[in-house]
C-alpha cells in the first residue's frame, strides 16, 4: 500500500500524477489527509483524501509520497505523524517519494546524506545542506530515496515509483498507454 500524503497547501498535480500513474499500475494507493478529510491544494483546489492521518497504519505500507507545493511543505513537516511514517519507512526499507520542495523534509531529517537526489531549484541547498549529492536528473532514485525537481515532471515521477513498486515493465506499458514522451 501507498499513501500519498495531502497537507493544506500540497500541490495538486504532484500528488494526483503519482496517484493516476500508481493506481493504473495496480498499486493500492491511498490519499491521506493530514490537516483534515478535505484538503486544499495551492491552487485552491479541494481534494477529499481518502483517510485522514489518524487513520493510517503502517501494517502493509510499502511507500510514502510527499508532494511539494507550499504551504504544504511546511505543513508535512510540522506534523508528528508525518514524521512517524516517514521514520517507519526509512527504518524498514520501504520506499519514499519526495517531490519539488518535500526532498527538503527528509535532508532535514539527514536521511539524504551521501545519497544522491535533486528537489525544487530553490529546495536544493537544503539537500546539499542535509548531505545530499545533487543530482543533475529531474527524477532520481537512490535506494529507498526517490526525488524529483517540481510539477513538471510529475508524470516521470509516477512513472519511477511504479517502476520500484511494480516492474520497469509495468512503469513501461503506463509510460506507453498514456502516451508520456
Amino acid at each position: 500500500m501507498v499513501y500519498v500524503l495531502l497537507a493544506e497547501g500540497f500541490e495538486l498535480v504532484e500528488a494526483m500524477a503519482p496517484v493516476d500513474i500508481l493506481r493504473r499500475a495496480k498499486v493500492e494507493v491511498r490519499t491521506v489527509g493530514v490537516t483534515g478529510k478535505t484538503v486544499k491544494a495551492s491552487n485552491g483546489v479541494p481534494v477529499t483524501a481518502d483517510i485522514e492521518i489518524a487513520g493510517a497504519v503502517t501494517e502493509g505500507l510499502d511507500c510514502v509520497v510527499l508532494p511539494g507545493g507550499l504551504p504544504g511543505t511546511i505543513n508535512l513537516e510540522k506534523s508528528g505523524e508525518v514524521q512517524g511514517l516517514i521514520d517507519f519507512c526509512q527504518r524498514e526499507g520501504k520506499l519514499i517519494g519526495a517531490i519539488c520542495a518535500a526532498p527538503s523534509i527528509l535532508a532535514h531529517k539527514g536521511l539524504l546524506n551521501g545519497r544522491e537526489a535533486t528537489a525544487f531549484p530553490s529546495f536544493q541547498k537544503d539537500v546539499e545542506e542535509g548531505g545530499g549529492r545533487l543530482s543533475e536528473k529531474f527524477v532520481c532514485r537512490d535506494g529507498q530515496f526517490i526525488t524529483a525537481r517540481g510539477m513538471g515532471v510529475s508524470t516521470s515521477f509516477g512513472l519511477e515509483l511504479a517502476a520500484a513498486l511494480t516492474s520497469p515493465e509495468t512503469a513501461a506499458g503506463i509510460k506507453t498507454g498514456i502516451q508520456f514522451a
